[in-house]
């Protein structure tokens, strides 16, 4: 399992708590790590050419080069057609850490996304924000080398080589933002229903294509372990079906055992629309 990058803050239908599920501790009662408490946002983040390239070391391309290596030698007949055409149309090779100024021209002409620089997860309010506006937030620095297998806070490789590509998707791209306008909409019992919508399509989608189940879930394609365990016979698949997938708790920690499994990106929209609509939130 990888990291996500969505900061919505659950309310307990039964118990109040308004921590997102990453603010709460693993299973085992390790501390929470700090990198996972959502922060506002002090001011405007910069976007698209306005982004400053770090200066990052040999040390952190080299690990850049691993986990992007590690992840192409997997997902071949496993990811979908349109993440795959979305690795290949921004460019994204194990060579450099790209730029995200140049990743964002590459969205813009896409479908019209632009990419923000910011500082590590976000508060909701924020990241809905940004995503009603078609900018992605996106940090810029990457994990060390301990946290090769899983990092549970987000860092540049999660947000660009899992989330990025799927936003070359002309249907994907306009859910994004439609999810966006109606999480800032959201308020009571329906905030941890989004956030539960984001974490089974976003970060743990599946895609019924070419007569097989394949992946494109940015916290699939990012993590070396889900890429094979999330098509594997210890995971059990449901059909898309927003009713369903509103209701349905996760954890974050562990490997996913249960997933749901979309017939196309247009049932996305379609279907996350109707839900919305119900819900008076678009």
């Amino acid at each position: 399992m990888d990291s996500n990058t969505a900061s919505a803050e659950p309310v307990s239908d039964t118990a109040p708590d308004e921590r997102s599920a990453y603010e709460k501790a693993p299973s085992d009662g390790q501390d929470v790590d700090p990198r996972c408490i959502p922060q506002n946002l002090e001011e405007p983040p910069p976007v698209g050419d306005d982004i400053d390239y770090p200066d990052y070391d040999d040390d952190r391309h080299e690990i850049w080069g691993t986990l992007v290596e590690r992840q192409l030698e997997q997902l071949p007949s496993r990811a979908c057609n349109a993440y795959m055409r979305g690795l290949d149309v921004l460019d994204i090779t194990p060579n450099r850490i790209p730029k995200l100024s140049a990743l964002s021209r590459k969205l813009e002409e896409q479908t019209g996304w632009q990419v923000a620089r910011i500082p590590g997860l976000l508060h909701e309010k924020d990241f809905f924000t940004l995503l009603a506006n078609r900018k992605f937030p996106s940090t810029d620095y990457v994990r060390n080398w301990d946290e090769l297998d899983y990092t549970p806070a987000p860092d540049c490789f999660h947000d660009m080589f899992g989330h990025m590509p799927m936003l070359t998707q002309p249907d994907f791209a306009d859910f994004y933002q439609l999810f966006g306008k109606a999480a800032l909409n959201a308020e009571g019992a329906d905030r941890p229903r989004l956030e539960r919508f984001h974490w089974f399509t976003v970060e743990f989608g599946l895609l019924n294509e070419d007569d097989a189940t394949r992946i494109f879930g940015a916290g699939i394609v990012s993590s070396n372990e889900e890429v094979t365990h999330a098509l594997s016979d210890e995971v059990t698949t449901h059909p898309f079906d927003p009713a369903h997938i509103t209701e349905k708790d996760y954890e974050v920690y562990n490997l996913q055992d249960e997933l749901f499994v979309m017939d196309s990106f247009e049932q996305l929209v379609d279907g996350f629309r109707d839900w919305t609509k119900s819900r008076g939130l678009l």
